[in-house]
């Protein structure tokens, strides 16, 4: 289990969030499938609901999505320390900014890009709100990965934009690096699997940990949604791919060596 009360180091995954058309749903889903405390931040923020899980903030749920139509989605946010410094090194990297850097009141400040594969990513400069404050824990995120059409560019993007390095894992047509800042692998990037249609473009994804990855399939399927993949063993633990009911994807894994 991680907890942290700091903003996390450039380049880290530090925040979570669903963008959804019906967020009252979504609240129910989510509750069933994974426990969490949803706190209501008021209508300033047009009714956004902080995840918790032992009182500790992991991500956030957010709708309506605005007038531009956009699919259902889980985001994640890299941290920075310099919101306009990332929006350049973005910019001088290939990518677009789709969101300029903004402030969100007191809370921090965050921009949304588009890298050159087509995902989408967005980032988050610490304000009052540091990001997540527990991770690696049942029912609370422990991987972000991105699914990319275009692996060598990905890779030579958020190298150039972020600073990672890699660890290569690719064998044969498995395309797979794990971004690391520092030392410390953090995320990964893979290579789009042959399997998913080509409608699915380019995208970040996030994976909880769960104790039992059967049962919380089995819940998401209780609570309407869809497996795009059951409960598997890998040698990475035992995983599943889901999509809510809104058609937010997702996926669930019991680590077979949780992080620290």
């Amino acid at each position: 289990m991680v907890t942290r009360d700091t903003p996390w180091e450039p380049g880290t995954p530090c925040w979570v969030e669903l963008m959804t058309s019906d967020i009252a749903a979504a609240r129910l889903f989510y509750e069933g499938v994974f426990e969490w405390q949803l706190q209501d931040t008021g209508p300033d923020t047009g009714g956004y609901l902080i995840a918790t899980v032992n009182g500790r903030q992991l991500g956030g749920l957010g709708g309506p999505m605005g007038d531009e139509p956009h699919p259902p989605v889980w985001n994640t946010y890299l941290a920075t320390d310099d919101i306009n410094a990332a929006a350049t090194a973005i910019k001088n990297a290939g990518g677009t900014l789709m969101m300029e850097p903004m402030d969100v009141m007191d809370v921090g400040k965050m921009l949304v890009a588009m890298d050159p594969s087509g995902a989408v990513v967005s980032v988050w400069q610490a304000g009052t709100n540091t990001g997540m404050q527990i991770a690696n824990e049942a029912n609370t995120p422990t991987w972000n990965e991105l699914w990319t059409r275009d692996f060598a560019k990905a890779k030579d993007f958020y190298a150039a934009a972020f600073g990672y390095t890699y660890d290569d894992m690719s064998n044969g047509d498995f395309q797979y690096v794990v971004g690391k800042v520092g030392d410390r692998g953090i995320c990964g990037i893979m290579g789009m699997p042959a399997e998913i249609p080509d409608s699915v473009p380019s995208h970040w994804r996030v994976y909880f940990e769960v104790d039992d990855p059967d049962e919380s399939v089995d819940m998401v399927v209780k609570l309407d949604g869809t497996v795009t993949s059951p409960p598997t063993d890998t040698p990475y633990g035992r995983m599943a791919h889901v999509i809510d009911p809104q058609g937010a994807s997702f996926s669930v894994i019991h680590g077979a060596n949780p992080q620290e």
